[in-house]
Formats: C-alpha cells, sequence, structure tokens
C-alpha cells in the first residue's frame, strides 16, 4: 500500500483578478456630517411620566391633612364663639366671612383636581397617539381624534381647523394617517404660538440681562418668565394648570431637561457660538444675555415636549439652534 503524498493544487488562473486591491481617496473628498439630536428616536430621552405616592405617602399627606383642618376647624369655632360672646352681629358677620371663606376654598379646590386631571389626560393621550402610531391601528387612533376634538371643543381660535379635520377624518382608514391630519390640522397653530411666546420670553431675558446692573435681577428674571412661559405654553395646549397643577408641569419640565442633557449641550449651542465668532463680536454681559435667553428657550422646548398631547411626528420639533439670530441681534441692538 503506497503511503498518501500531498500535492499541490494548480492555481485558478482568475485568482489574481478577483482580489481587489484598496483604493485611496483624497481629503477634498471625505464629508464631515454632525450627528443631531433627535429626542423621538430614543424612548430613553423622552421623560417619564411623575410616579404616584406610595401608600406610606398617602397616609402621611392624609393623616397631616385631617389634623390640619381639624386644627383649623377648632381655631375658626373659638374665633366665632368669642365674636358671639362680644357681640351677637360680629358673631354672624364672622359666620358669613367664613362661609364665603369656605365656598371660594370649595371652588378653588375643584378647579385644582381639574387642573391635574387635564395634565393627566394630556399624559395619557400622548401616549395612546405613541401606541397608536407605532400600531397603526384605526381605532386607537380615532379615540385619541375624539378625546383631542373634545377638549379643544371650547376654543374658538381652533374651530376652523377642528371642522376641517372632522370632515377629512372619515375617509382616512390608517392611524398614522389619522393623527398625522390631526398634527397637522391642531398641532401645527398652536406650534407656531408656543414658538412665539417662547422667542418673545427669550428676547425679554436677554435684553433685561443685557441693561440690568445687578446678576441678582438677572436671576430673578429668569425665573419669573421660565415659569410664566410654561405656564402660558401649558394654557395654550390646553393644559390650564393650576397651583399644585403647575408644580407637576415643573417637576415634569425639570425631568425633561434633566434626561435630555441640561441647559444647551444635546443641541450643539456651544459648538455654533464658538464657530460663528460671536464671542468676539459681542461682550461679556452681552453674551450672558444670550445664554440667558437660550435657558429660557431651552424652558419653552421642554414645556411644549411635555405639554403637547400630540408626539412630534410628520412636524419637525423646535431646537435651541433656531432661536440664536434673534438673540444675537437682540443682544447686539442693545451696545
Amino acid at each position: 500500500m503506497k503511503r498518501p503524498i500531498a500535492r499541490p493544487t494548480a492555481p485558478s488562473p482568475h485568482r489574481d483578478d478577483a482580489v481587489r486591491l484598496p483604493r485611496a481617496f483624497l481629503a477634498t473628498e471625505a464629508e464631515i456630517v454632525e450627528a443631531q439630536f433627535v429626542p423621538a428616536a430614543d424612548e430613553a430621552l423622552v421623560a417619564p411620566p411623575p410616579r404616584r405616592m406610595g401608600w406610606a405617602a398617602r397616609a402621611a399627606w392624609t393623616a397631616g391633612g385631617i389634623l390640619v383642618s381639624a386644627g383649623l376647624g377648632l381655631a375658626a369655632d373659638r374665633l366665632i364663639q368669642d365674636l358671639f360672646a362680644n357681640n351677637p352681629w360680629l358673631g354672624w358677620a364672622g359666620l358669613v366671612v367664613l362661609a364665603i371663606f369656605l365656598v371660594a376654598l370649595l371652588v378653588l379646590a375643584i378647579r385644582e383636581v381639574a387642573a391635574l386631571r387635564r395634565l393627566r389626560v394630556l399624559d395619557t393621550l400622548r401616549r395612546d397617539a405613541v401606541e397608536a402610531i407605532a400600531g397603526n391601528d384605526q381605532h386607537d387612533a380615532r379615540r385619541v381624534l375624539a378625546t383631542l376634538d373634545a377638549i379643544y371643543a371650547g376654543r374658538p381660535d381652533l374651530a376652523r381647523a377642528r371642522q376641517a379635520v372632522t370632515d377629512h377624518a372619515p375617509h382616512l382608514f390608517d392611524g398614522t394617517e389619522i393623527l398625522a391630519l390631526a398634527e397637522n390640522g391642531l398641532m401645527v397653530p398652536l406650534d407656531a404660538r408656543a414658538k412665539a411666546l417662547t422667542a418673545a420670553s427669550a428676547r425679554r431675558v436677554a435684553l433685561v440681562t443685557a441693561i440690568s446692573p445687578r446678576a441678582l435681577v438677572d436671576i430673578a428674571f429668569v425665573v419669573y418668565e421660565s415659569v410664566r412661559l410654561a405656564g402660558a405654553i401649558a394654557a395654550l395646549y390646553g393644559a390650564r394648570p393650576g397651583f399644585f397643577g403647575f408644580w407637576r408641569l415643573a417637576g415634569a419640565i425639570l425631568a425633561h431637561l434633566a434626561v435630555t442633557g441640561g441647559l444647551v449641550l444635546t443641541d450643539g449651542i456651544v459648538e455654533q457660538l464658538v464657530g460663528q465668532g460671536l464671542a468676539a463680536k459681542l461682550s461679556a454681559r452681552l453674551g450672558e444675555g444670550v445664554v440667558n435667553g437660550l435657558m429660557t428657550v431651552r424652558v419653552g422646548i421642554a414645556a411644549m415636549r411635555v405639554v403637547r398631547p400630540l408626539p412630534f411626528g410628520t412636524q419637525t420639533q423646535p431646537v435651541v439652534r433656531d432661536y440664536i439670530p434673534d438673540l444675537v441681534k437682540v443682544a447686539q441692538g442693545t451696545k
């Protein structure tokens, strides 16, 4: 038996042709594209809804409320008794004033509950809209549209838009198209007004910062304008938050700002300011005005994303860089 012998096989005639040599390119042919921040593309960058209180927190607040109410009731009863002891007319006058106070307090409580419920409805509506778009569900989209129409039923400024959406909605059969129609018809005018409110507030902040003599005045005005802007945008989209509702809204806005990267770093504003040479054109005081204006812009954009009942689909989300030219003009006009 012969031993096996290994022999080389014949090389393929097309072996050298099949191998592709590496190709080089000139540096002028390369293009550097800056990555853009799109919050809607990543669900992790969307601020989660505020969590409900646990049973311990609810028990603590309930017990504290009962104790405070009992103390106030005993104090009011003692006051009325003292008034009757001094003069019967003073006692009756105290009873009337107490009744007016209780009625007004009840009305305020009802308004606060309604405001909190409206914020909860908007949060639920936005989540339902996201699910309807993801599943392209016609029935879910029509339910979202019906709820949205009920929210804006008493708005005369949206009467024509609501009528147009109502006329065209029966002819659509895809959930994505139905919600796109609702966004184009109802959200576009509200988005334009919200952007105008944000730009006006940012201009005021930039102007006051540029001319104010004290840093404390700057901080106070920035906080005032931020609070005012958040409330105005919430009322524009139909939230109408009260005292407790506004604190809930402020918490959601702060959570959104924390999740999306703080002040302006996610939108590349620092790079744009340096790249446009604005640091050399503006003085330090005017630069502070622009930065404070951008802070207010960031609050306005966060309020839009938190309160808007529909997610940004067909429309482009506002970004901070859109407001830079306007703020620079205001700052340069104060020289």
